[in-house]
């Protein structure tokens, strides 16, 4: 097994933890109140989490680089449905200038937390808007790019690929934001975590040469990360879209062994559409669509090795873009 695909099984129990330690984080920004700041890092268990999850009402900016921006889109468009205030997210490169005022908070997700785009934005923000970041390893300069800091290094992974960190960072703010209309509690979707990384993947998925992943709301966001670890690991032909706009134009691209891709619920008459063009279906609408993400996951994992790929060391790649 791949160091890739041994950190994909770990992802159910990362998520409980993950919605155990937003529980505490909630309660204990509650009891700071909304300047506080809590612990020191290297304190121990996550250095000042409470306020890094943002608190109801606050208009909140989300951002981070590659994988780290697209679960930055999931939980903006979550925080939104759950009725938390206006919630935007900007991959850090893209974030408006000027626009930092307009926000009560920002939030950074970077697995490295050297990512050269995050901190450079982080340091142009400073002392204009209270910033936060979600990072895996607490000896980077994130710590102290941000004035509020949760370190997840519990999920830290040695893949350059990144995979559980990511899912685990968004099981936490999910977990932050207490219920949301039409979405599984983090404990539910953990449960189907688990079917995600013991079923066999249907031979359809695996024979297919070509993967349009499809998403609404918060898992539009999932649909493009779930694009990104096909083409990382197996450099496999994939794109993404939001599921509504599939019929105006990208469904020209589905026809026999090439599949659609949807997260979450299957938009009315589409089932037919892919049908109709001769193309495979992939829709889990019964489990919570993280947990069918875990899916792509191994699937990108499969692809990789059935070409001949290693998924550890993925062409291109390395853990973090540093830049001169």
């Amino acid at each position: 097994m791949s160091r890739t695909a041994a950190e994909i099984a770990t992802q159910p129990q990362l998520w409980r933890r993950a919605a155990a330690e937003a529980a505490r984080s909630a309660g204990a920004g509650r009891s700071r109140g909304a300047s506080g700041s809590g612990g020191a890092p290297g304190s121990g268990g996550s250095p000042r989490a409470g306020v890094v999850l943002p608190r109801a009402g606050e208009r909140v900016a989300v951002t981070g680089c590659g994988t780290s921006w697209f679960m930055a889109l999931a939980y903006a468009a979550l925080r939104e449905a759950a009725g938390q205030g206006e919630t935007d997210a900007f991959a850090a490169s893209e974030f408006p200038a000027g626009r930092a005022g307009a926000y009560d908070r920002v939030v950074a997700l970077t697995r490295s937390g050297t990512t050269t785009e995050v901190l450079e934005l982080l340091a142009r923000l400073r002392g204009t808007v209270r910033t936060a970041a979600l990072t895996a390893d607490p000896g980077t300069p994130v710590v102290d790019a941000a004035d509020e800091v949760a370190v997840l290094d519990w999920a830290d992974e040695e893949s350059v690929v990144q995979t559980r960190f990511a899912t685990t960072a968004l099981a936490y703010l999910r977990a932050g934001l207490g219920a949301v209309p039409g979405v599984k509690p983090v404990e539910e979707a953990a449960l189907d975590a688990e079917l995600a990384v013991t079923e066999p993947l249907p031979e359809a998925l695996l024979a297919a040469e070509q993967w349009t992943f499809l998403g609404r709301g918060w898992t539009y966001g999932l649909a493009l990360e779930a694009a990104l670890k096909m083409r990382e690991a197996a450099g496999a032909w994939t794109e993404a879209y939001p599921a509504m706009e599939y019929r105006h134009g990208p469904i020209a691209i589905t026809g026999p062994h090439r599949v659609a891709w949807v997260f979450g619920a299957l938009p009315e008459g589409l089932a037919a559409d892919v049908a109709r063009v001769g193309g495979t279906l992939h829709a889990h609408a019964s489990a919570d669509p993280l947990a069918d993400l875990v899916r792509a996951q191994r699937l990108a994992v499969a692809l990789a090795e059935a070409r001949g790929l290693d998924p550890d060391r993925p062409r291109n790649l390395t853990r973090s873009v540093i830049l001169p």
